[in-house]
């Protein structure tokens, strides 16, 4: 009898709050980089302070999420971005995107990129434009391209986290399954002697 009681209290207790994976990424939208913040859940993280750092680890600029969990960062140097959010409860996103790709995003050439930085102390710089399509026409296919992938995200993160609540759940109930076949043959047992 104490072993179902026990068994009952610790299927009756409260289970403790799902811990969710943070979601991080980057990518480039026109002459501006886009990022994403939130959680595994699919909840974005709204209205969250975003800090870019350099290489260096020196501070370049913020930025804030808009209500969909998105923000836009302009880069003023074609180096290394850092993306840093606290987003409170030990949470804390933190991605970079490579100075190749922030050099395209400012269209300077990628074999330029070193060179780009270290000429900057000297006042020296070289950039390449590259013009296929006009800025207004890259910025118009790149949010619409934003727009229709927004919808498909959420339901990527969403999948993942029903598939890790359904396997924690199905472990769950192996566990009192075996604690249940357990208990009914120490009864039989019991009924047998």
């Amino acid at each position: 009898m104490k072993h179902l009681c026990l068994a009952l209290a610790l299927l009756c207790a409260p289970l403790p709050a799902l811990a969710h994976k943070v979601i991080a990424g980057v990518f480039p939208a026109g002459d501006a980089i886009e990022g994403e913040l939130g959680f595994s859940n699919g909840d974005m993280a709204v209205a969250q302070e975003v800090i870019v750092f350099g290489p260096d680890g020196a501070e370049i600029g913020r930025t804030i999420t808009d209500g969909d969990g998105f923000f836009l960062f302009t880069p003023q140097q074609p180096v290394a971005h850092t993306f840093r959010a606290d987003m409170g409860a030990g949470h804390v996103a933190e991605v970079t995107m490579p100075a190749k790709d922030v050099a395209k995003i400012m269209g300077v050439a990628a074999e330029l990129v070193e060179a780009v930085a270290n000429d900057t102390a000297t006042g020296n710089s070289a950039t390449i434009t590259v013009a296929s399509l006009s800025d207004k026409e890259r910025l118009a296919i790149a949010e619409a391209v934003r727009d229709e992938i927004r919808p498909l995200r959420r339901e990527i993160a969403a999948y993942r986290e029903k598939n890790d609540l359904q396997s924690i759940l199905g472990g769950i109930g192996y566990i009192v399954g075996l604690f249940g076949l357990g208990f009914y043959i120490a009864a039989r047992r019991k009924m047998d002697s």
